[in-house]
């Protein structure tokens, strides 16, 4: 697959950040705690379902403090419709106690610490790091990794190396809010099943419709 070059690159951002100047996460939270847990609790899952669950959970507990006094029954009980619920109500609870013994019942902001806490990879952090600092990261979710080649935005057929191809060769302005336009237009015009590309307002450049 054939890569895009930078004035093409720069076009793809422009038109995604004129669509949607301030695109926000889909994850229901008001904290940085709560949107950890909401991101660990998404994985292979919808954010919708998520959503569905944590408006119970975060009623119960909304901080560290009074997410390590439930029992990991409590929060599987409240999480069952998510699926993978023994490993995420585990670790769910195991964060938040280290968030309290560790961090003072505060969210850390290096990606060190942050994959140091149950449950939270790099992807994970990427988004904390990203939506709650500030900071420029590029966590590559199942969307990302599927469009980011077939439009030519980066190599790689893992998220490590999509990742890395996406950060060389972004461009710094549209660094902050990339992975959200990446994810949205992954979720509603490049669908992995019959992807829109008459809507599509990339069609013109994407590499896959050469």
């Amino acid at each position: 697959m054939q890569l895009l070059n930078i004035e093409e690159i720069n076009e793809v951002f422009r038109r995604f950040r004129e669509q949607n100047p301030e695109p926000k996460p889909e994850l229901n939270y008001y904290s940085p705690f709560t949107l950890l847990v909401a991101v660990v609790l998404s994985a292979q899952t919808t954010d919708k379902s998520v959503n569905g669950v944590t408006s119970t959970l975060f009623k119960l507990a909304d901080t560290p403090e009074k997410m390590a006094e439930l029992s990991e029954e409590q929060i599987a009980e409240i999480i069952r419709p998510i699926g993978l619920t023994r490993n995420k109500s585990h670790n769910v609870r195991e964060l938040s106690k280290k968030l309290c013994s560790d961090f003072g019942g505060n969210v850390p902001g290096t990606m060190e610490e942050l994959t140091s806490l149950p449950g939270v990879g790099r992807k994970t952090a990427n988004v904390v790091l990203n939506v709650v600092f500030g900071k420029p990261t590029m966590p590559v979710d199942t969307h990302l990794l599927r469009i980011s080649p077939k439009i030519g935005l980066a190599e790689g057929n893992t998220p490590e190396k999509v990742e890395k191809s996406l950060c060389q060769r972004i461009p710094a302005e549209f660094m902050q809010h990339a992975h959200h336009w990446l994810i949205l237009h992954g979720r509603y015009v490049c669908t992995a099943r019959n992807p829109a590309c008459e809507k599509c307002i990339i069609s013109d450049i994407c590499k896959h419709n050469e």
